[in-house]
């Protein structure tokens, strides 16, 4: 009988096998092992285990370096499952992939390696070109899927120090006397824009016995938010900056009943004399390619300081009720990490969204009926 290779042997290869790649074969059975040893010499260095304590003890002296395993199931003491199940315990399954050695063809068999980590399946009677192809493949993907997580964690490093610098800049600006000086310019535009609103609710539920709006939501871009805006449109991050390139610091949001609503609110917005339309964007009649319904209007809103008058960017967004509600949904999903089957989701929202606009005006021509009738 010719000698095993990896009997005996000390973990550092001599200098003809150190250029290949490692393979360990784990088997109780030595005519598996002279087998897939004959197989395999040549194109890999072939180590050899007796049981599942050895191939433990050869993995822990080759640290990570094992190109793949060749692993039965069925050995004394201790079996191929429990192998697995440790070398998931010590991270070494998300290094090195497993091929199982198999005489059986039992699909709960299969489906427990599966789940345990193993990677592929090595069938009896062995055939040579099948095995090759097989180790190859899975050395290959396993290459391709450590490569690809380890570019994802270095992205993921990456977004961490660049969160960082923002948090950083962040509080420089929050520090900063004109930074605050110029958010207290904002929330006043904020403010006028409110109080004009509330003034044409009051008129409306008056004269009409109705109102033209359901709520009022209004926010100021966090310091994080604008230093990161700034920064990837390539912008210095200054006071005048963020006045010249930024149209959303101040945003006020307007839910609406009703789609009529709206457009009526809206133009009796833009209609008063010191109100300036900068841009408009209408996502109701022209949705975004996911759904997406809302007017933006993008407004200069004179304020009145100690200093005197001045114009500030407000960015004022309409919806409907079912539409802000979509919207907070789509948010969710949108910042929300590692969400299984988000494409299937994304197009459930599509959906939703072309239901939503079918039922706002279904909704609406039910009302103008319901006003028809009051006459």
């Amino acid at each position: 009988m010719r000698p095993l290779a990896g009997q005996g042997e000390t973990p550092c290869m001599d200098e003809g096998r150190k250029s290949m790649q490692r393979i360990l074969v784990v088997d109780d059975a030595e005519v598996n092992r002279e087998l897939l040893l004959h197989i395999l010499e040549g194109e890999y260095a072939v180590e050899m285990a007796e049981d599942g304590e050895g191939a433990l003890r050869k993995l822990q002296e080759c640290k990570g370096e094992m190109a793949a395993i060749l692993l039965d199931l069925h050995m004394p003491k201790m079996d191929g499952f429990a192998v697995i199940e440790e070398m998931g315990k010590n991270q070494w399954l998300r290094k090195t992939p497993v091929l199982v050695i198999s005489g059986e063809d039992a699909v709960e068999i299969e489906n427990r390696c599966f789940e345990l980590g193993v990677s592929d399946f090595i069938h009896k009677p062995f055939v040579s070109s099948v095995i090759k192809n097989r180790i190859r493949n899975t050395i290959e993907l396993f290459a391709c899927k450590n490569q690809l997580e380890q570019k994802v964690e270095e992205q993921r490093e990456t977004l961490k120090r660049q969160d960082e610098i923002i948090r950083i800049q962040a509080e420089k600006l929050r520090e900063a006397k004109s930074f605050n000086r110029l958010m207290l310019e904002y929330r006043a535009a904020i403010m006028e824009v409110e109080t004009r609103l509330k003034s044409l609710n009051a008129e409306f539920s008056q004269e009409y016995n109705r109102n033209p709006f359901e709520s009022i939501k209004s926010r100021l871009k966090t310091p994080e938010s604008i230093y990161g805006k700034l920064e990837r449109k390539g912008y210095p991050v200054t006071m005048e900056s963020i006045k010249e390139h930024l149209a959303d610091v101040a945003g006020v949001r307007v839910i609406c009943s009703f789609p009529d609503d709206i457009y009526r609110l809206a133009e009796l917005f833009i209609r008063q004399d010191d109100i300036i339309l900068l841009r408009k964007k209408d996502y109701i009649k022209k949705p975004k390619e996911n759904g997406y319904r809302s007017l933006h209007l993008i407004l200069s809103v004179p304020i009145f300081l100690s200093e005197g008058k001045k114009n500030m960017k407000v960015e004022m967004q309409f919806r409907t009720i079912a539409m802000d509600f979509w919207a907070s949904l789509e948010h969710k999903l949108k910042y929300k990490k590692d969400v299984a089957d988000a494409e299937g989701i994304v197009e459930k929202l599509k959906a939703c969204a072309d239901s939503i606009e079918m039922l706002d005006y279904q909704m609406q021509g039910i009302r103008n009926e319901i006003d028809r009738g009051r006459r």
